[in-house]
């Protein structure tokens, strides 16, 4: 069983390498799925009216909710990660991206490490369905091999854009060479920082809710002039290039959020100026 088990994380990483992205990859049941769900429902309940909630669900929403921090460090998600990073992990940024039913809100075509901030490119984003993405409901959409170049950027503003500034591509994707991402509850894709990916709106009368979880390993460098932090997740730091963040004592505690808006802020900021 262990071979097997090996073998089929083995085939996750060449068919990343050479893809740069792979999906469904299951990593929990669907009823433990629905749980993290009750638990993100009930938060939002709570705290809906809270600046720091809604804003703290786009940029680091472990720092806030338990829960979060402890999905990023469930073994089914890290072995998969450590087969292609190596086994010590942090833990960049967990956004939540949730579309409301027939929500007209999309994500244009763009390679995210474009704007993050790093020297380097060894990064994966495990994006983890707590509800159906289907292509009616606005699943990711990835093409191919596009992770082996880089291609410049526009902002666009866009009202119902996801991304912070509208980011988009400035080429022409041709929609028809993109693949589906479809995830059931439970499941997750995992993508390459340069590949290129993006999503339609949701036309379904459910909501689609999803946790992109981004990965990078401990030896990863920011550019100069960058203060980030990160959550380490798995194994050990003995590079020590960003600030680690403290995981969350309770849910939407005081302490938390002081340190989740001085750590936010700060990655704002290199965000901002790329």
């Amino acid at each position: 069983m262990a071979d097997k088990i090996a073998e089929k994380r083995s085939a996750i990483a060449q068919a990343f390498s050479s893809d740069g992205f792979v999906c469904p990859i299951t990593i929990m049941s669907e009823p433990k799925a629905n749980d993290y769900r009750r638990q993100l429902e009930e938060a939002e309940k709570r705290f809906r009216a809270f600046d720091a909630f809604s804003q703290g669900l786009r940029r680091y929403s472990n720092l806030l909710l338990p829960f979060v921090d402890e999905i990023t460090r469930r073994a089914e998600i890290t072995d998969v990660i450590a087969e292609i990073l190596g086994p010590n992990l942090l833990v960049l940024d967990v956004p939540f991206f949730i579309k409301e039913p027939k929500s007209q809100n999309f994500v244009s075509w763009h390679q995210d490490l474009h704007y993050w901030g790093l020297e380097t490119e060894d990064e994966v984003t495990a994006w983890i369905a707590l509800s159906p993405a289907t292509k009616e409901s606005g699943c990711m959409r990835f093409v191919a091999g596009s992770h082996n170049q880089r291609i410049d950027h526009r902002d666009t503003f866009h009202s119902d854009n996801m991304l912070t500034r509208g980011q988009e591509v400035l080429t022409k994707v041709d929609e028809n060479k993109a693949t589906d991402g479809e995830l059931s509850a439970g499941q997750m894709s995992i993508h390459h920082g340069r590949i290129l990916h993006a999503s339609h709106p949701n036309n379904t009368n459910e909501r689609r809710i999803g946790i992109a979880i981004r990965y990078i390993p401990t030896h990863a460098r920011q550019v100069p002039g960058s203060n980030m932090s990160a959550m380490l997740v798995r194994g050990d730091d003995t590079y020590h290039n960003f600030n680690l963040c403290h995981p969350p004592s309770g849910v939407m505690e005081e302490r938390d959020i002081q340190q989740w808006s001085k750590i936010s802020g700060a990655r704002n900021a290199v965000m901002m100026d790329r």
